[in-house]
């Protein structure tokens, strides 16, 4: 068989070239131009060689061609498949198929199936389709949740799900309606929950029965968590600000504590609540108490040893929980809030922690008000120098709220002047340092011969005034010869030796069903005392009872 004529080509429906023995062409179709342009052109140097070879070997061969892009030709960059045909002595004949169209489908198809690839990617974590008995036949190739994709596969949906997943209705796993961004709780391979957002579409056959569903999922676990730890701070938040605004708008500061108690138990939803303050000596002292009882004792070591620290405890009382945190003021611990949590309750979560250490913030400024108004009160009632009582809380506070009870307890009470005498003296020859000296002596002196529920009050200068509760006139009077003998110590302090430092005292008692009122008893003790400045000091005398006129040495 001879190779082709010129003419014979023609009759080929696509491009076609014929070759001579010289591997020159001598003739093409009409759709074989734009392939005999770029061979004329030397731009097919490949096709050369292969038409050469085949016409030496006598062996057909065949190869995929692109036309070189040619932006002023239409043909440029096409693509044919050609069949290179030797004939042995006469040539070849090249015969194409023009593939343009079918590559071009290709690659729109390969870049179509990326492009859906690549946003299945960016929106989800994992693709995944259900048979119609609900068990996953297909996963992504990369798995999900800490799976490998072969571990789905015959497993139900519901088999992820977390213990404490709360699903309303059907998983959108076995959709029969499509669903998008529905919300599930599960069970990631380490164990820890996650949550997964599902979009699916139900899968029907041609009868329109469900034959499974397909579907995308995103895992949404840190959105969720930082949505849930939003909440939870704007709880807080609104918990201490109620907690604040109840303790602000209380204006005694005596009170701000014992409010504050059930307040904050309230608020973290505790059994019951104590409140320690630093007082002056440095001692953790109850401040406030509400709701069930705790261990005390052991609550107080607990703050001593651990809020002294400035750390907070925590330890179990009777099967339940119990926290402390320390409170501060200006960086300083000055206080202690403790909670215990309900019966059959023990542990504290991590939002209770970071509510309870916000509350202590505010109860040491708290605190701090509660310190400032006591000290503020304990200076108004007591004496600069010596730290007693002063004249106005002795006569206006103290004796009042005393003889208050002793009139209801129907029980007697001694009241008892003191006067240094020749005091002025200790001044004038030895200054006023040594005179102060003399005023905490005596004072030290009257701390000694006192009970502890007795009271002391410096009433100015050198004048001392006592208190004794439940006391009669026979041992005051022995009470007060005491003080007496144990005042020769002050002579050290005396201005000159014929005038020595000493006391007089002045003796009155009350008695509740005398009728007497304060100022009375107060002017017989007064007068007491003065008569024995009279008649040479260093003595007592005790007033005679009321309405009577007789003084008893």
């Amino acid at each position: 068989m001879g190779a082709p004529s010129a003419r014979t080509i023609q009759e080929y429906d696509g491009p076609a070239l014929l070759f001579g023995p010289d591997a020159r062409v001598t003739a093409t179709t009409r759709k074989g131009e734009a392939i005999f342009t770029a061979w004329r052109a030397g731009r097919l140097s490949a096709l050369d060689d292969l038409v050469q070879g085949a016409i030496k070997s006598g062996q057909a061969a065949d190869t995929v061609l692109q036309l070189p892009i040619d932006p002023g030709r239409i043909e440029s960059g096409s693509v044919f498949h050609l069949a290179i045909v030797p004939f042995p002595g006469e040539g070849a004949v090249v015969l194409g198929r023009d593939m343009t169209l079918e590559r071009n489908l290709q690659s729109a198809l390969i870049e179509s199936r990326q492009r859906y690839k690549d946003l299945v990617d960016v929106y989800s974590d994992f693709a995944w389709e259900v048979d119609s008995e609900g068990r996953f036949s297909f996963v992504s190739p990369r798995g999900a949740l800490g799976y490998e994709a072969g571990e789905f596969i015959g497993k139900r949906p519901e088999e992820l799900l977390f213990e404490t997943a709360a699903v309303d209705g059907p998983l959108p796993f076995g959709a029969k309606v499509a669903t998008d961004k529905e919300e599930i709780w599960v069970r990631r391979a380490d164990g820890v929950e996650a949550c997964i957002q599902v979009s699916s579409v139900p899968l029907t056959s041609d009868d329109n029965g469900w034959r499974g569903a397909r579907g995308v999922c995103r895992d949404v676990t840190e959105d969720r968590r930082k949505d849930q730890a939003l909440d939870r701070a704007y709880l807080r938040e609104k918990l201490l600000h109620h907690i604040i605004a109840t303790i602000r708008d209380e204006v005694d500061p005596q009170n701000i504590l014992t409010i504050a108690a059930p307040t904050v138990a309230d608020a973290i939803g505790a059994a019951g609540c104590m409140i320690h303050h630093l007082d002056p000596d440095g001692k953790f002292v109850l401040a406030a108490e509400f709701g069930e009882a705790m261990a005390q004792e052991k609550i107080t070591k607990t703050v001593d040893s651990f809020a002294r620290k400035a750390v907070s405890q925590e330890f179990t009382f009777q099967g339940r929980g119990v926290i402390t945190f320390p409170t501060f003021y200006r960086r300083e611990v000055n206080g202690a809030v403790s909670l215990i949590k309900p019966a059959g309750n023990a542990t504290w979560s991590e939002d209770d922690r970071m509510l309870i250490e916000d509350v202590a913030n505010q109860l040491g400024i708290a605190n701090a008000q509660v310190a400032n108004h006591e000290r503020v009160l304990r200076l108004s009632r007591t004496d600069g120098m010596t730290g007693l009582l002063n004249r106005r809380a002795f006569f206006e506070e103290e004796i009042p709220r005393r003889i208050r009870r002793l009139e209801a307890e129907k029980e007697t009470a001694a009241l008892m002047y003191v006067d240094l005498d020749n005091f002025k003296l200790v001044n004038d020859v030895h200054g006023h340092a040594r005179g102060d000296d003399a005023i905490l002596a005596l004072r030290d002196l009257l701390i000694e011969h006192t009970r502890p529920g007795d009271a002391i009050a410096r009433l100015g200068g050198d004048e001392f005034a006592l208190w004794f509760d439940n006391m009669g006139a026979e041992s005051a009077m022995k009470r007060a010869k005491a003080v007496l003998k144990a005042s020769k110590a002050l002579q050290s302090f005396s201005g000159k030796p014929d005038k020595p430092l000493g006391v007089s005292l002045g003796l009155a008692i009350y008695e509740p069903n005398s009728g007497e009122a304060l100022p009375g008893l107060l002017a017989r003790a007064d007068a007491a005392m003065y008569e024995v400045k009279r008649h040479g000091k260093g003595s007592v005398l005790l007033a005679p009872p009321a309405g009577s006129s007789k003084p008893r040495k």
